[in-house]
């Protein structure tokens, strides 16, 4: 989905309390005018590709959802500014990640210059080193996406968030996996009682695979 079509949905699932749909000068007067209402404009007709991450962070915020809805693939249910979690930063998250994922070939944790490699593009060893310090402070989407892409990860983990880190090397390198990352998106979703069932499955398929046959 095309970054303009779910600034859309989200202008129309995020109303304000009166019921109408946000202008671009309300959220320009919202923001303090960290998002203009030309840059909306341009926003909405699909001119801008990439908005930075300060510009989507105080668009969720003056309209009430979580930052990391932008990066969600589905917009069904609705996430307020109140279910987000804090701030550990997109520099701190980063760093955590490389800090816990290893290079499977060397063992070693990545370098600035492997992950720049492995975003094929998208990112330069030194907008990589910029990013993990703190200097930039606003990555795009898309430098964003490639980030979380080499490290296997959804690209809202690395947004803003009160709680703190819960990726280990393990879970890491396990949601890695398509498959995994499916089964972890479609069981969130579930009821609590449902999800503790599909919890159950997987450890009885884990347990017949530990008892040694014959």
């Amino acid at each position: 989905m095309h970054i303009a079509q779910k600034f859309e949905a989200l202008l129309e699932m995020y109303r304000r309390p009166d019921g109408h749909r946000w202008s671009g000068q309300e959220i320009d007067e919202a923001t303090g005018g960290v998002v203009t209402r030309s840059y909306i404009t341009n926003l909405r007709k699909g001119r801008i590709d990439n908005p930075g991450y300060e510009k989507m962070r105080a668009i969720a915020k003056a309209m009430g959802f979580a930052p990391e809805v932008w990066f969600e693939d589905g917009l069904g249910e609705e996430r307020s500014i109140g279910q987000t979690e804090g701030s550990c930063g997109v520099a701190g998250r980063l760093e955590h990640l490389f800090e816990v994922v290893r290079n499977p070939k060397t063992g070693k944790p990545y370098t600035n210059a492997d992950v720049a490699r492995m975003t094929l593009g998208d990112l330069s060893e030194e907008e990589v080193e910029r990013i993990r310090t703190g200097a930039v402070s606003d990555p795009t989407v898309s430098q964003v996406a490639a980030l979380a892409g080499v490290f296997g990860v959804e690209p809202s983990y690395l947004f803003d968030r009160k709680e703190p880190y819960l990726l280990d090397e393990e879970l890491v390198q396990a949601l890695r996996d398509k498959d995994v990352r499916d089964i972890t998106r479609e069981s969130s979703r579930l009821p609590d009682g449902e999800r503790r069932l599909v919890l159950g499955i997987v450890r009885q398929f884990r347990d017949q695979k530990a008892v040694p046959s014959g």
